[in-house]
């Protein structure tokens, strides 16, 4: 189920939080990892707009983040696209 792919990206995003070296960065990742729970849990999936924000703020908190948590949000923005990939639209 493509719900999946943003679950696994939204634990994989607490556990970067929990890596996190900055508060800041760590409550950025939580705020991501809390939009994708709840994107997994509804009815209708966020649309190509909303992902590809949520892709610019990883690539954010990327560059930002320390190596450990880089690596996680990194791998979580490669569910976030195997799921974008099988949105209609755009």
């Amino acid at each position: 189920m493509a719900s999946e792919e943003l679950q696994r990206a939204s634990e994989l995003l607490r556990d970067a939080a929990e890596a996190a070296d900055d508060p800041e960065i760590e409550e950025r990742i939580y705020d991501q990892s809390d939009q994708l729970a709840d994107a997994a849990a509804a009815d209708r999936g966020p649309d190509h707009g909303q992902l590809a924000r949520h892709e610019n703020a990883f690539r954010e908190i990327i560059d930002a983040a320390n190596e450990e948590a880089a690596e996680l949000v990194e791998a979580a923005l490669g569910h976030v696209k195997e799921y974008r990939s099988g949105v209609e639209g755009v």
